[in-house]
């Protein structure tokens, strides 16, 4: 399971020259906290590439009643490029954690820079296959690990993020004594395909064998390694 890729975000891995050539594809534009970048089933074609704030890539699943969570996506990474490359539906829905900025990119006018520059397009077709890859795990994980475990495991996924990451602690209060998560429990859910009530369960679970705290929109990691341990399936 992994919300956060282990890759270079694309603009990152472009060279100067690159980078400022498609940026002049597009203009900047903002979106407010819990704005939608991108609906699934949309029709249109442009792509984004993300300059300030954080996203997350989610579709329905198979139950339908639940929206997981395939991704978080921060500044330098590329968006809508599926529904740029062939004439299908967008795939999931992108929305934005808090204030957002992307460039847009018309699908017509990426589609030509890539043919123009082939190292740029094979960073895209890398991005492709590692995205559809951890897209299928998550994917294998809704069906084959229990609620605890998933949550087990984006819990210690998370709380490895950067502190500039959408998840940091914030700098005012006392200090917490292990690594944070600040996400509500229906944004957890979301995260790893389970009802808020089955993961209010799990949260229960892990208080009553100290491996976490819990607050407002927190979740404070106390015991790492045993976290660790549940996400691998071992049980106390």
């Amino acid at each position: 399971m992994a919300l956060l890729g282990d890759e270079l975000a694309f603009a990152h891995a472009l060279t100067a020259q690159e980078r400022e050539s498609v940026m002049a594809l597009g203009v900047r534009k903002h979106y407010p906290a819990d704005a939608h970048l991108l609906t699934e089933g949309d029709r249109s074609s442009h792509v984004m590439i993300i300059l300030q704030g954080w996203v997350t890539v989610s579709v329905v699943t198979d139950r339908g009643a639940t929206r997981l969570i395939l991704g978080l996506r921060g500044p330098g990474e590329l968006l809508g490029e599926m529904a740029a490359l062939d004439p299908h539906p967008r795939s999931a829905t992108v929305r934005a954690l808090g204030p957002t900025d992307a460039q847009v990119i018309s699908g017509d006018a990426f589609r030509r820079f890539l043919a123009l520059h082939p190292r740029v397009s094979n960073l895209v077709i890398r991005q492709l296959t590692f995205r559809l890859r951890s897209a299928d795990q998550e994917r294998s994980a809704l069906a084959s690990l229990t609620v605890l475990q998933r949550l087990a495991g984006r819990l210690a996924e998370l709380s490895r993020t950067e502190p500039a990451g959408p998840y940091a602690p914030s700098p005012a209060g006392p200090s917490p004594a292990g690594p944070v998560v600040h996400l509500a429990q229906d944004e957890l859910a979301a995260t790893i395909g389970a009802t808020r009530e089955a993961v209010a369960k799990a949260l229960r679970l892990l208080r009553a064998q100290d491996i976490v705290r819990t607050g407002n929109r927190m979740v404070e990691i106390r015991d790492p390694a045993l976290l660790a341990l549940l996400a691998d399936g071992h049980q106390e």
